[in-house]
């Protein structure tokens, strides 16, 4: 199991930039909800696959490890939960949740 890493090609770019090795991992089906998730609280994993709501055992398996991998996440006394630096990337996120909060209220309902 591997994650992009900053300095690897990753889909959409070869430049190894940082952001885009992040941006890779993020963009990776279920990575943004795990995070999310355990910003809530910390789970066992069959917390985190009914929270997450429909994600398969093996996928999320998968992404808990890449997310582990890259030391956003680590296995505490209630499960996985997010590591320090998980929850400063998820500090950084907020702002962007705000954002689109604000946004949602501004859109005009469809017909």
């Amino acid at each position: 199991m591997s994650f992009p890493q900053p300095g690897d090609a990753v889909r959409g770019s070869t430049t190894g930039r940082p952001i885009m090795a992040l941006l890779d991992l993020l963009g990776r089906r279920w990575s943004l909800r795990v995070l999310w998730e355990l910003h809530q609280a910390p789970a066992s994993f069959r917390d985190l696959q009914a929270r997450c709501e429909g994600v398969s055992p093996s996928v999320l398996n998968t992404r808990l490890g890449e997310l582990r991998e890259a030391q956003l996440l680590e296995n505490g006394e209630r499960g996985y939960q997010l590591s320090a630096l998980g929850r400063e990337l998820v500090q950084q996120c907020l702002p962007l949740a705000l954002w689109a909060d604000n946004w949602a209220a501004q859109l005009t309902p469809r017909p």
